[in-house]
């Protein structure tokens, strides 16, 4: 049987291709989908590296002020006519006791203070008297350790809480303080009532290049 006109026409257009406008369009929505899904991909890397980064700056700072609440709990008193705390511009300074295996208790300053942009912690070699423990608070940090804690920080600083005042940045008051509790254990009274501590609480507070505004936390002093 001979295949009627009607058929030859029907299998001659059903055979055609696609034209160059169906191309054209085809390749336009494969480019914009292309495109779409990059930016997608890109947002994803950048998001995800931010994340990346912040986590590392928290783990950063927690190191930071972990160390920080140690040697406040672990400052000493002001028996020694010294202050345990003390500051003096982006240098912040404790005195801390000191427990080394089968020795006697000593005391240790350390410093922190901003090096290159880097807060370093510097820690003196363990004190046995007063003489070498004032010698550390007023002089140089010359055969003291030195441990990098944190880097691109702008801005260290810290304020005092003394009792009966409150907040302060002036070591003024601290001695103050210091010399009313000095005076105050030359009035007769029962029993050998230790020398209250000048500086009951420490706040600090950190300014770094990769956050808006600076980072604060408290600490106890001796807890």
């Amino acid at each position: 049987m001979k295949p009627t006109a009607r058929c030859e026409r029907r299998g001659r257009y059903g055979a055609r291709g696609f034209t160059l406008i169906e191309l054209l369009v085809a390749i336009a929505i494969l480019a914009v989908i292309a495109v779409l899904s990059w930016r997608g991909l890109d947002q994803i890397i950048r998001g995800r590296t931010t994340i990346t980064n912040a986590m590392e700056d928290e783990r950063v700072f927690a190191q930071l002020f972990d160390q920080m609440r140690i040697d406040a709990r672990q400052a000493a008193g002001d028996d020694s006519g010294e202050p345990a705390i003390s500051i003096n511009g982006n240098t912040l300074q404790i005195v801390r006791h000191m427990v080394l295996p089968g020795i006697a208790p000593r005391l240790q300053v350390v410093r922190y203070q901003i090096s290159n942009g880097r807060v370093v912690r510097y820690a003196s070699p363990p004190l046995g008297n007063v003489g070498e423990l004032r010698r550390a608070l007023h002089g140089g940090d010359e055969g003291w350790s030195s441990v990098p804690l944190m880097g691109g920080v702008g801005s260290i600083s810290a304020r005092m809480y003394v009792a009966k005042l409150g907040w302060t940045t002036q070591m003024n008051d601290v001695q103050t303080a210091m010399t009313e509790a000095i005076n105050n254990l030359k009035v007769p009274q029962l029993g050998n009532a230790p020398m209250p501590r000048s500086v009951t609480g420490l706040e600090v507070s950190i300014g770094a290049t990769s956050l808006a505004r600076p980072i604060t936390r408290v600490f106890l002093v001796g807890e």
